[in-house]
């Protein structure tokens, strides 16, 4: 063992330093605590909300993000609208402890939030395996910002302009919000675009996410947590994918058989509160959608007599 230790110790030495300067990066975490890296939506949400990592939640994806209005809201829900969002997420949030939903767990669905092979963000903290290695894990975000560091030193030191050397752009910490309407060509042209990738979809597509789904109701109920859910709106001006009929009827069924409230507004909301096909404009459609969450939401608080 010692021969094998002194014959390789060069190639252990550099093991052995990368372990360490991994977890050394690792335990610093910059994609979450430096500005100068990318922020996916689930670190913008608890940016915004000075780290807390509790309290009652409005989940889903960007859909949830465009519609409601937090600071607006009388619910006090957190709006925890994560990019290309899915229940398989949500489930892998509540698994890790990653947040502790408290009071309410209100889950937005809409057409895309059940897709399992719909791609979503990789920089999520809960698809990185134990094992792999930090800096390998974010490679694209540390190209980004190292060639960023690049071009600081060569200012700083060979332009001789040490202002350069701390100063860098922070990576932009809000979640995107929806304006205005697109105009009609290339709301065709994004619903043929969903009918190519999605609308031959069928049950089988959607197994993992309602296998989530009924994972989150039995976690609700072992927690005595209250879940609510709500079919987000969808652009009535255009077909419905075809898959939604059944996707919805299987989602209520399981909803229903565990006493679970569902507000139901897929198809009742005019185009004209639409940025696109499935986010409301922030303008028009959000204000409508939040107060029409919060009074139901309301009425549910409410004793029955």
């Amino acid at each position: 063992m010692i021969a094998f230790l002194r014959k390789n110790s060069f190639v252990l030495f550099l093991l052995a330093a990368f372990v360490l300067s991994d977890w050394i990066i690792g335990t610093w975490d910059p994609m979450v605590t430096s500005r100068r890296f990318y922020k996916n939506d689930f670190t913008k949400t608890l940016f915004h909300h000075q780290w807390l990592d509790h309290g009652p939640v409005f989940f889903g994806n960007s859909a949830v993000t465009g519609a409601y209005i937090e600071e607006q809201s009388k619910s006090r829900l957190i709006e925890m609208g994560l990019s290309y969002g899915k229940l398989t997420d949500l489930k892998a949030i509540l698994e890790q402890e990653r947040f502790r939903m408290e009071g309410q767990l209100v889950i937005g669905i809409d057409v895309h939030t059940m897709i399992d092979s719909l791609e979503t963000d990789p920089t999520y903290p809960w698809f990185k395996p134990w094992y792999q290695p930090y800096a390998y894990t974010y490679r694209d975000y540390f190209r980004d910002s190292g060639t960023e560091i690049v071009k600081q030193l060569y200012k700083g030191i060979v332009e001789l302009n040490p202002s350069e050397l701390l100063a860098y752009q922070p990576r932009w910490i809000d979640k995107e919000l929806y304006f205005g309407q697109k105009p009609g060509d290339e709301l065709r042209t994004k619903w043929a675009d969903y009918d190519k990738r999605f609308g031959w979809m069928s049950q089988p597509d959607y197994k993992e996410n309602l296998d989530a789904l009924s994972w989150i109701i039995g976690y609700s109920q072992a927690h005595q947590l209250p879940l609510r859910v709500v079919w987000m709106p969808w652009n009535r001006g255009y077909q419905l994918p075809p898959y939604m009929p059944g996707l919805q009827q299987e989602v209520n069924r399981r909803l229903d058989a565990a006493g679970v409230p569902v507000l139901n507004l897929l198809t009742t909301y005019d185009p004209k509160y639409f940025h696109d096909l499935v986010h409301l404009s922030r303008q028009e459609g959000a204000p409508v959608f939040t107060k029409e969450v919060d009074a139901w939401l309301a009425s549910l608080a409410k004793p029955s007599k």
